[in-house]
């Protein structure tokens, strides 16, 4: 496959690049993840005024720079190589895809307020009893007059609590595990000041997560977005391009982690000599390495398929994520193991990289969840 970058999209990576590298440090990072606001606001700015990456997938029509799916992999490779908490996955992909395909004034509002980094938007897909499956829908939506009143509970919805708006799916029709009958509502955070509660909480990755308790929240009728009970296939898709999004985000961690674990063990002395000089060791990382790059073919393959037949798209990601899934866990515990004890402290950078790397292997489906799915659609 010859995969060959314009010089458009050279000119993005390398932007990007230069600007983590001077604007973004990771200690600053780590503290606003920790006990500040779980996100740097000046960043996520110039993410968008200085860098123009909020916009960069978006089309032009919607105030984007009018990029696809390559775009979407360079910045989240870019993203993942910094290990960067802001929320462009969340954001500019899943939920500017989701909004782009609803429509509509309200949505075209939206994104355009995602592109000058205005506003946050997040997904609420995932209740308590729903696990891998986002079709299992226990939010019911109805009508009351002019009102949409949702009831229901989200369990872990990424980002929200440095969210303005929230996308909720709900049930309009149909039974609990129907993809018929779902409904996507969008919710302003700030001015629904009843009917909804927010328990915020970091993630074992150091982000910010939300549970959503809807009791009775009334919406106004311009609140459904796209057609009532018509929102699965839009939501199938976001979740595909969210998992070929952090499998891209995951590559660029893996390589910051296989650069860091060589540069360690050339430094790191036993019995008078590097421990890179000894063998087993030099083997170990060889592995780590075409993992990593197993996992970038993966990618890019995934990446091609985005736009491809339903089929097509959802095989190409669930053999990605597989990879992917498989690859992190190798060279995130791999990465510990060469670095001893010091690979888990908070000092070095690898136990935050690990942190990330464990996390991702379950974000828009498990390694099992795409693993099973690769095996059904491979033999229908």
């Amino acid at each position: 496959m010859d995969f060959t970058l314009n010089d458009e999209q050279e000119l993005l990576r390398g932007g990007l690049t230069r600007f983590l590298a001077t604007r973004y440090d990771l200690e600053k990072s780590r503290s606003a993840a920790k006990p500040g606001l779980g996100w740097q606001p000046d960043i996520w700015r110039a993410f968008a005024d200085e860098l123009g990456i909020l916009g960069a997938t978006q089309p032009e029509d919607w105030g984007g720079i009018g990029g696809g799916p390559v775009e979407m992999m360079l910045i989240a490779e870019a993203l993942g190589h910094a290990l960067v908490v802001e929320p462009y996955v969340d954001t500019a992909v899943v939920a500017a895809g989701l909004l782009r395909r609803a429509g509509g004034d309200v949505c075209a509002d939206l994104v355009e307020k995602i592109v000058s980094g205005s506003a946050i938007v997040t997904l609420a897909a995932t209740e308590p009893t729903s696990g891998e499956h986002w079709q299992d829908v226990s939010t019911v939506a109805h009508r009351d007059g002019d009102q949409w009143v949702l009831s229901g509970t989200k369990i872990v919805s990424s980002s929200t609590p440095l969210a303005s708006h929230v996308l909720v799916t709900a049930r309009t029709s149909g039974d609990r595990d129907s993809t018929g009958g779902i409904s996507l509502f969008v919710v302003d955070i700030d001015s629904a000041s009843t009917g909804i509660e927010l328990h915020g909480y970091r993630t074992i990755d150091d982000r910010r997560a939300s549970d959503i308790v809807l009791n009775g929240l009334r919406l106004p009728a311009t609140a459904l977005l796209g057609t009532e009970g018509g929102a699965w296939p839009s939501l199938e898709r976001a979740r595909d391009e969210g998992a070929a999004a952090i499998c891209a985000e995951a590559v660029g961690c893996m390589r910051k982690v296989l650069a860091d674990t060589v540069e360690y063990c050339k430094q790191r002395q036993q019995f008078g000599q590097p421990i890179g000089s000894f063998q087993v060791l030099q083997h170990r990382m060889v592995d780590m390495y075409m993992e990593v790059e197993k996992s970038s073919a993966a990618v890019v393959l995934a990446i091609l398929r985005l736009e491809d037949d339903d089929t097509t798209r959802a095989r190409a990601v669930s053999a990605a994520k597989a990879t992917v899934g498989r690859a992190a866990q190798f060279v995130g515990q791999q990465a510990v193991q060469l670095h001893g004890g010091m690979g888990m402290t908070e000092e070095l950078a690898i136990g935050h990289y690990f942190k990330r790397l464990t996390a991702l292997q379950f974000e828009f489906g498990s390694t099992d969840h795409h693993v099973a799915r690769y095996a059904r659609l491979t033999t229908r």
